[in-house]
């Protein structure tokens, strides 16, 4: 079974926010320390199973606020026709379009986002924005929408009143599952996050996805999730140490590991 049922056991660990004491993070250990990875143009079977090619790119990307557009706009006018498979629509009718809500998003060409350079294409496959960041440099977080660097990464903000009546803002940093997409989530062709085939990575997810994990949780809070990380994975090895020793890996339980990782 390649993806595995989107309920199941997770660990989670919260602690203050280092940098904003009205603040506190609420990690899922589960997702962090899994071995998932992007497999984009290694074998992705991609959202819409017409466009498998185009990842999870085929809708487009909505963005957050006018500042995302902002950014997404300035790092596009960099890109020239070598760089960018459909940099003349782009010019032509601009990278921008409204969804039926009337939220804006970059617009659909052909079956999907308007960035993804197609198979073939002399410039790269794949998004022409997140080529640009190679070329110049810089993490991908500065130069995409921010939905499209932060997938499958998910963060969440609710907040939490204390019976002393104080408030503070609880940040969760987990995994953007098919629930993250809407009701239509339920009907993608195929989705990584929790799919058998994504989680071959050799390193886990709160080391391959750093960069992401600073921009969204800061320097300091970073920093201690990586110990706590550290601590959860140490433990987790030596439960798995002794279930093999003893034939019973009844103790692996309480610490839920991500059932889509290999054993």
């Amino acid at each position: 079974m390649p993806e595995v049922p989107l309920d199941f056991p997770r660990a989670w660990i919260e602690f203050p926010d280092p940098a904003n004491d009205q603040q506190i993070l609420r990690c899922d250990l589960t997702w962090l320390t899994s071995r998932w990875n992007c497999i984009y143009g290694r074998g992705c079977g991609g959202i819409d199973a017409e466009m498998p090619d185009a990842g999870c790119c085929s809708l487009g990307a909505h963005f957050a606020d006018k500042d995302d557009e902002k950014r997404t706009s300035k790092f596009a006018e960099q890109l020239t026709p070598a760089d960018w498979q459909f940099h003349s629509v782009a010019q032509r009718k601009g990278f921008v379009a409204k969804d039926p809500d009337g939220e804006r998003k970059t617009r659909v060409v052909e079956g999907a986002c308007i960035f993804l350079n197609r198979p073939g294409f002399a410039g790269g496959e794949g998004c022409a924005l997140h080529l640009l960041a190679g070329r110049l440099g810089k993490d991908y977080q500065r130069t995409k929408p921010e939905v499209c660097w932060q997938l499958p990464v998910r963060r969440q903000y609710d907040w939490r009143e204390y019976t002393d009546g104080t408030k503070k803002l609880v940040v969760s940093i987990g995994e953007y599952d098919r629930r993250g997409w809407g009701a239509g989530g339920h009907d993608l062709n195929w989705y990584c996050s929790g799919n058998t085939e994504a989680h071959n990575a050799p390193e886990p997810v709160y080391v391959t996805e750093k960069a992401t994990l600073v921009s969204l949780m800061g320097k300091k809070a970073y920093a201690e999730l990586v110990e706590h990380c550290l601590a959860r994975e140490s433990a987790l090895e030596a439960a798995r140490r002794v279930g093999k020793r003893s034939g019973d890996m009844s103790a692996m339980r309480a610490f839920a590991p991500h059932p889509a990782d290999p054993e």
